[in-house]
């Protein structure tokens, strides 16, 4: 794999979609803004005075980070569901033990470079349609997550908080595919019959499919579905385990 060829086609491909860059960009500006208030809020709730991001943090950001952009190279199709244009990865495993961990703020961050590691190194293969999908619905589920959980650490918090994450990002999914993604992506790569190309690679699957809302309500949901429960099921039996290290490792930084 040549990393600057990849480069040099992630800059190509942004300045053919100036517009959609732009749009990514707003989209990654209020999510940082919402989590980094957020994770003043929960300190101002719990008295703790400290940086958002310390040394530590970052270190360990990146290092989940590196494992979740890892994890992104094992996607794959779920042709009963979906069209092939959707693929089911766990990258955002990762992310939420490290939201866990550090806080909302921390997951975001993670998503965000898992984002940017996988384009400069494979570069977009969906006019970053895909990109900015994984990263916006990756969000939906990981900040509310993370938000419930580090107001109240407690078990049965976690678990509402994977329920609650895993239905935002089912719902917000559906709708910003139903109402944007789709169709920007039809366009893009289709033109002018995009649209009807796109539906009927969904009506192959269900009959009932006839429009970008039901192609969302009978795909992109259930995928939604899936994979927020089997990320929510990892992490439950993941995160415990793995606590105690990480936070050995915390003290050993004040």
């Amino acid at each position: 794999m040549n990393i600057f060829k990849s480069v040099s086609d992630l800059f190509g491909k942004a300045s053919d979609n100036v517009e959609f860059v732009l749009v990514f960009l707003a989209v990654i500006v209020g999510v940082f803004f919402i989590a980094y208030l957020a994770e003043r809020l929960i300190q101002k709730k719990h008295g703790v005075k400290e940086k958002v991001l310390t040394t530590r943090k970052m270190a360990m950001i990146g290092m989940f980070s590196a494992i979740s952009g890892v994890l992104m190279y094992f996607e794959f199709p779920l042709p009963m569901i979906a069209p092939p244009f959707y693929e089911l990865d766990f990258s955002e495993l990762p992310v939420l033990i490290c939201g866990y961990a550090f806080g909302p703020l921390a997951g975001v961050v993670t998503e965000f470079l898992k984002v940017l590691i996988k384009l400069f190194l494979k570069s977009t293969s969906t006019a970053f349609v895909g990109d900015l999908a994984n990263f916006a619905v990756g969000c939906t589920m990981i900040l509310p997550a993370t938000i419930i959980y580090h107001c109240k650490k407690k078990k049965k918090v976690a678990v509402i908080s994977c329920i609650v994450g895993t239905l935002c990002m089912t719902v917000f999914g559906t709708a910003f595919n139903a109402i944007y993604l789709l169709p920007t992506f039809a366009d893009m790569f289709f033109g002018e019959n995009g649209s009807a190309i796109i539906i009927g690679m969904g009506s192959s699957i269900h009959a009932s499919i006839n429009s970008f809302t039901t192609l969302a309500l009978l795909c992109v949901a259930p995928l939604n579905l899936i994979k927020g429960t089997v990320i929510s099921v990892l992490t439950m039996l993941l995160y415990k385990p793995l606590s105690p290290i990480i936070k050995e490792g915390q003290r050993k930084h004040r």
